[in-house]
């Protein structure tokens, strides 16, 4: 049997094992360059779809946020007016027996006691990117300010909850001392004022006289004291505000931060 030897470097000539050496030593390099600039290549990509991904994301987050804003406004002006309506019926009862107060001015002012409106944040984009580990698309500034509004928006909705209990029994003590039809008619009004203000419909009710289910100075107070663990503080409103404002800033970084147009 013949055995067949392969020729090994050693055995070459010095000029030819060089040349053996180079052409290997290039191979590996251009190998190696190779395997880097598809890294590189790689990774650029990737930076350039996630940073596209994030655009997108931006864009979404923002409309949801503008769709927040709107919503947050008119929630905090309705808990802006109920708590001074409150406020004005705490003042009258601190001086004056129920039943030296005219009905329709304890109609109109202890209707808002009962106010009750939630706030639901456009939170699709948030809890997509969430889901997904998308969050991470963000710069950290922008991130951070998504974590502050989303803290803040988790405030109210737990605040919400918590005032339910709250709510229902003013509401059970609301139909002790007024009777719904009345309250309905105040309803009414100022629904109405919201599209076109006209103080005289206001007016009229107060002096209207409706007559109540009770003027016992107790009961009135029990609905007083729960109307202001209520709006202590006028907490509500607070945090409409604060969470108002962050979206706002959250809105500006968006559209700094990825060139985004639109008012």
């Amino acid at each position: 049997m013949e055995v067949h030897h392969h020729p090994h470097s050693e055995n070459l000539p010095a000029g030819q094992a060089g040349k053996r050496f180079k052409e290997y030593f290039l191979e590996f390099i251009m190998i190696f360059l190779a395997v880097t600039m598809g890294f590189f290549a790689e990774t650029i990509r990737e930076n350039v779809t996630e940073h596209r991904r994030a655009k997108e994301f931006a864009e979404s987050m923002v409309q949801d946020l503008r769709e927040d804003t709107a919503q947050l406004s008119s929630y905090r002006e309705y808990f802006d007016f109920a708590a001074s309506a409150t406020d004005t019926l705490q003042q009258l009862l601190a001086t004056t027996e129920p039943g030296d107060i005219p009905s329709g001015k304890l109609y109109w002012y202890g209707l808002f006691g009962g106010a009750h409106r939630y706030f639901v944040p456009n939170d699709q984009t948030f809890q997509q990117m969430k889901s997904s580990g998308s969050l991470r698309y963000f710069k950290k500034k922008v991130a951070s300010e998504v974590a502050k509004y989303d803290r803040l928006c988790r405030i109210i909705q737990t605040n919400q909850v918590l005032d339910g209990n709250i709510y229902t029994e003013v509401r059970k003590l609301r139909a002790q001392l007024f009777e719904f039809k009345y309250n309905d008619i105040a309803n009414t009004i100022y629904q109405a004022n919201k599209k076109s203000f006209d103080y005289n419909r206001v007016d009229s009710f107060t002096r209207s006289g409706p007559p109540l289910l009770s003027n016992n100075k107790i009961l009135f107070n029990q609905y007083i004291e729960l109307v202001r663990s209520r709006f202590l503080r006028r907490s509500i409103v607070g945090y409409a505000d604060s969470t108002l404002n962050q979206a706002n800033i959250l809105i500006s970084e968006l559209k700094k931060e990825y060139h985004l147009k639109g008012d």
